[in-house]
This record gives structure tokens, C-alpha cells and sequence, in this order.
């Protein structure tokens, strides 16, 4: 079954090589399973890898993109489709509008606003699709550490993180996403 997949990251490349590694990995996946990517539209770090690597290997590539970054010239060049946006939050909908999973690959505070907001939206029944935190090399195990800490001192149930996987094996990952989506929990589909 063919998805489209959204993928949140940043402009920079990181400090680490295996996370522009993880990018590809993630990409390669995307396009070889016959999904689509839809991501943020950047052209450089680890938006511009992704791109590059899913339409590198055929594959079909959605950019949402708020029309100021069209403006600063930051949008991919060479995308399948280009969907521009009047601000950040119409994007971050689209976005998630549009996709059947949601995964964040290791990146900065917008990654990490951006999936902490769909998470919250999946507690809030706005968001049906399964979460996944790319966790490359434990990148986001401070993260589950806060939301351990949240469940511990009752501001959060356990059940609230269902939705969400924190794992870089892409076996898991569609694993995870197969599962989810037999369960009816689809973008298309209700709780």
C-alpha cells in the first residue's frame, strides 16, 4: 500500500554525518516502497537530502512551503508538486492534511515544534496518522525523557504516546505505520 509521508527537518545538516545519512536511508525507503514524500520544500541540509535522495531514486516529492520562503528563494527547484502557503501554520496543516505517517528526522526547534504539534493533535483527534521521532543515534531520547517525565507527574497519559514510535529502523517504523493504519487511525479514516 502506497502512502504519502510526511517528513519534518531542517536547513542544516548537522553536526553528524549519520544524520544526512539517516536522510538518505529515510529517503531511499520512501521512494523504493512507492511512497511519496511531502515535506517543507527546502532545497539544503537535511530538507534538500531527503528531496534530492527521494526523487534521485524516482520517486514522487510534495514541498509545502509558506510563500515568505519562496520569496527568500529557500523552495527546491525540482519537486513533483509545489504547494505554497500563506503562512506556517496553513503550511504545518497541509501538511499533515496530506499525509498518511509523520517523522521527524534529527533537526532543530522547527522539527521539533512541528512534530510536538501533530503529536498533540493526535491526543486531540485532529491528526490520524501515527508520529514517528527518526531517533538516529538516540537523537530524540531527551524528548522521551520529557515525555516520561510528563506521564510521571500526571500532566500526560501513557496511552497519549500509542501514537508515537521513537526508532530509526525502518523495519519497525513500517511495522509501526502498517499497524497503526489497520487499526482505521488513517488521515482518511477516524478513531
Amino acid at each position: 500500500m502506497t502512502m504519502k509521508i510526511a517528513v519534518y527537518c531542517g536547513a542544516a545538516g548537522g553536526s553528524d554525518p549519520a544524520y544526512l545519512e539517516a536522510a538518505e536511508r529515510l529517503g531511499k525507503w520512501i521512494a523504493e516502497n512507492g511512497h511519496e514524500l511531502v515535506y517543507g520544500a527546502g532545497r539544503v541540509g537535511m530538507m534538500g537530502r531527503i528531496a534530492d535522495t527521494v526523487l534521485e531514486a524516482g520517486g514522487r516529492v510534495t514541498g509545502v512551503i509558506p510563500r515568505f520562503m519562496v520569496d527568500l528563494g529557500w523552495c527546491h527547484k525540482h519537486l513533483t508538486t509545489l504547494l505554497i502557503e500563506e503562512n506556517m501554520s496553513a503550511r504545518k496543516k497541509r501538511m499533515c492534511d496530506l499525509s498518511d505517517a509523520l517523522i521527524a528526522l534529527p533537526g532543530g526547534a522547527g522539527t521539533l515544534e512541528e512534530i510536538t504539534e501533530v503529536i498533540s493533535w493526535q491526543r486531540l483527534g485532529v491528526n490520524k496518522s501515527p508520529c514517528i521521532l527518526f531517533n538516529e543515534n538516540g537523537f530524540y531520547e531527551p524528548l522521551r525523557a520529557v515525555y516520561e517525565g510528563m506521564i510521571r507527574a500526571q500532566f500526560m497519559e501513557r496511552e497519549a504516546l500509542e501514537g508515537v514510535l521513537f526508532s530509526s529502523d525502518l523495519q519497525e517504523i513500517e511495522t509501526f505505520i502498517t499497524n497503526y493504519r489497520d487499526k482505521g487511525r488513517t488521515a482518511s479514516g477516524g478513531y
